[in-house]
């Protein structure tokens, strides 16, 4: 018998078990492989489980076979026995030479293709039709997700020369449907209208297309879903029930139908309640976190809030897994719920370590000294929510949240992770620039609160300009002391030549250095005390304003003053960057020396406010009374006036042009008196979002030579946003002034960076 080329294998992927025809085993003397192109032969062989000198029989060839499928890349494969040489015969899948999307404007065509390369569906890789087809159904998928349900895309595969194909997925989006009609079946106690204010999925409005809430997406409707149940829990409806949701689109794929189903149940009242387990003898203090007296209507955001606080009582002893658990005991007949409150305070835990993460920056003393959970000591969940809000203080973090973790082989012992999440906490700003009047004028300023990671602040701005030069330095170290005690040093040289910038012809030198220190006798509250040293230099010319001509006649053109400085401060804010929650207030007071020429002081007094009205609403107030006053029979210096004007103080008016004018220039006064309000709330879209949020305002006040005079009051509302911008808190408002005077200067759009209120 002559040679014969045998058939062993002529298979596809899915029967690779079977050959072709049977042969006879034997041992291999040579390996030759056809058709390879791209492929090198050395990964053939690598893949190939036969070698030579190995016998071959059916099972090997159909295992050589599987092989070389699995690898991807081949079409075919088949064996051929010429004598002792064993023939692989290969069909090479082609090389994609180019792949290209078209038709995509929703979605980034680049953002496709480098998912399509994570596929393994790129340029230069091997074409595999069954991947292009998961490749369609992907991106298929990601048109669904933005409700683009009327999307296509067609593939075209054109085969080019040298065994290779060119690849084309053209996208067809369609239109984004709109949720047409959302209708919610079975409500008796509350109109269809009041339950659909209730969710954030609408029909589409006005604000929709920024909203996107007339887009159905299966993740907002199931919260929806939830925010519906609350709606009714907490109006005494215990036995609501979703029935069903059923969500269509209609023919064309261009509307959303959703329709929700409910059973309301029954309005329930609390008839009283009781506990039972261990509550360690403090029946009195779970007795008044109690939110129900008997006939109340239930609510179940009030008793989740009561169980949360009890949990909390047993957490401040060093309970930290204590469970307590309210059990409704249901009469239907007489609509009444008794609630058995079932407490189980666990075993005493103390915190074994405290781990700090997410702090790339800020290093781990600066955090672990505002903890005040210690490690060893026994948990207590009240010192772990102050050491919360003490690092939200801080102003370096956007987050901080604290875990608590169970030690597996040690049930009475916990760590906690404290997981921050930092933003930038500096500003370093440059400028040089030419004028006819300026020449070179270099301008730069480096504003850093968190300086090295170390907590300390550091500020220093220069200015070279001819009308305005300054160069001054501020340091704060928050622990100077290891107690809390912090320093305070500020040193300044100012010259201002009002002339060139058109305020009166006289010029202002000032130099300062001053010291202070700040005390800590609460968690909240601060004393501050320090002195200072303060030189002013006043140079006339010949049409300088009354108010300075009339202060050089009294102390000449030069003068100082040697200042005392006292302070109180409370900072119960839940952040300093973004709060919610609790306020600021305090007084300072500075009052001269007879160590220098002037004698004066000056008093302030201030508060913030902040309250949540509700998870996205806050409420806050602001207010700010200082006055001057003369020593003896003095006169005031007019360069320690007050001033108002500006979005720092009344927005929608040109910063420090409020008051009294002196010869057409504003001069101050030596009281000012401030009230502002602002109604704060998501910017639309972005939901829970607290870097980025929108605000209405309502500011009065206005500053007075001497007592308050409330005819004088100036007023000014309008909207505005806060925004923690990269390079720091960046505040732009729009004001428009309801109350003013004819000599006022308006200023409608304004902003400023790194100021919190």
């Amino acid at each position: 018998m002559g040679p014969l080329s045998k058939v062993l294998v002529a298979l596809v992927a899915t029967l690779l078990s079977a050959l072709a025809w049977a042969f006879d085993p034997f041992v291999v003397k040579d390996i030759r492989l056809v058709g390879v192109q791209r492929v090198e032969p050395g990964t053939v062989f690598g893949y190939l489980p036969v070698k030579v000198g190995e016998r071959l029989d059916e099972d090997r060839a159909a295992a050589a076979v599987r092989a070389l499928f699995a690898t991807g890349l081949f079409n075919d494969v088949r064996l051929e026995v010429e004598g002792d040489v064993l023939v692989v015969q290969l069909e090479e899948r082609p090389a994609i030479a180019s792949l290209q999307i078209s038709g995509a404007k929703e979605i980034n065509a680049d953002a496709l293709l480098r998912a399509l390369r994570e596929l393994g569906l790129a340029e230069s890789r091997t074409y595999d039709r069954a991947l292009l087809e998961r490749a369609e159904q992907e991106i298929k998928r990601q048109y669904l997700a933005r409700s683009r349900y009327a999307a296509r895309i067609t593939s075209t595969v054109t085969p080019l020369e040298r065994n290779r194909v060119a690849v084309t997925l053209a996208i067809d989006e369609g239109e984004t449907a709109r949720i047409a009609q959302i209708r919610i079946i079975g409500n008796r106690a509350f109109s269809e209208r009041e339950l659909l204010d209730q969710i954030a999925l609408s029909t589409p409005t006005w604000l929709t297309w920024y909203t996107k809430s007339d887009r159905y997406s299966r993740e907002r409707l199931a919260g929806d879903l939830e925010g519906l149940r609350s709606y009714y829990l907490d109006r005494g409806f215990l036995e609501f029930s979703i029935d069903s949701t059923q969500v269509s689109i209609g023919a064309e794929r261009e509307d959303v139908y959703i329709t929700v189903n409910i059973t309301e149940g029954e309005r329930y009242t609390v008839a009283g309640h009781r506990f039972t387990g261990n509550t360690l003898g403090r029946d009195d203090e779970l007795e008044r976190l109690v939110p129900f007296k008997p006939g109340d209507t239930f609510s179940g955001s009030k008793l989740a809030e009561s169980t949360r606080a009890m949990t909390d009582l047993f957490g401040q002893v060093g309970y930290a897994f204590a469970n307590v658990n309210a059990l409704p005991e249901i009469d239907r007949d007489k609509r009444e719920v008794r609630f058995n409150i079932a407490v189980d305070p666990g075993r005493r835990a103390y915190v074994r370590r405290i781990q700090v993460s997410g702090n790339a920056r800020t290093r781990d003393e600066v955090i672990r000294r505002e903890l005040r959970q210690f490690e060893g000591a026994w948990f207590d969940s009240e010192r772990i929510r102050i050491s919360r809000e003490r690092l939200g203080r801080l102003g370096f973090f956007t987050g901080v949240a604290i875990e608590t973790l169970p030690v597996s082989d040690a049930p009475d012992q916990i760590d906690l992770n404290v997981i921050v999440e930092e933003q930038p906490t500096g500003a370093f700003m440059i400028g040089l620039g030419f004028s006819s009047t300026e020449n070179v004028v270099l301008n730069a300023s480096l504003n850093q609160q968190n300086f090295l990671g170390t907590g300390t602040s550091l500020a220093l701005e220069v200015n070279t300009g001819s009308t305005q030069r300054s160069l001054a330095l501020r340091s704060v170290d928050p622990y100077f002391t290891a107690d809390g005690i912090s320093r305070q040093i500020d040193a300044s040289h100012r010259r201002l030549d009002a002339a060139r910038l058109n305020l009166g012809d006289y010029r202002l030198t000032t130099s300062a250095l001053g010291l202070r220190f700040g005390i800590p006798y609460t968690e909240v509250d601060r004393v501050q005390i320090g002195a200072a040293y303060e030189r002013n230099e006043l140079t006339l010319g010949a049409n300088s304003p009354g108010p300075y001509r009339r202060y050089v006649d009294a102390f000449g053109p030069d003068s100082d003053a040697v200042l005392a400085t006292l302070g109180w401060s409370r900072d119960s804010r839940d952040s300093a960057i973004a709060p919610t929650r609790g306020y600021l207030m305090g007084a300072n007071a500075e009052i001269t020396t007879p160590l220098g020429a002037l004698r004066y002081a000056r008093t302030q007094a201030f508060a913030q406010w902040y309250y949540p009205l509700s998870r996205d609403y806050t409420i806050a107030l602001s207010g700010d009374l200082a006055r001057g006053w003369t020593i003896g029979n003095g006169i005031y210096p007019i360069f320690k006036n007050y001033y108002a004007g500006g979005i720092g103080s009344i927005r929608g008016f040109e910063g420090n042009s409020i008051g009294e004018r002196e010869d057409g220039l504003p001069v101050g006064g030596r009281t000012r008196l401030l009230f502002g309000s602002e109604l704060l709330f998501p910017v639309p879209g972005t939901g829970a979002d607290r870097s980025l949020r929108m605000f209405t305002f309502l500011d009065i006040g206005s500053v007075f030579p001497d007592l308050p005079d409330l005819a004088d009051l100036r007023a000014s509302t309008g909207l505005g946003l806060n925004w923690l911008s990269p390079i720091g808190p960046l505040k732009l408002s729009i004001g428009v002034p309801i109350r003013s005077q004819p000599a006022d200067r308006t200023q409608r759009f304004q902003f400023q960076i790194g100021t919190g209120f």
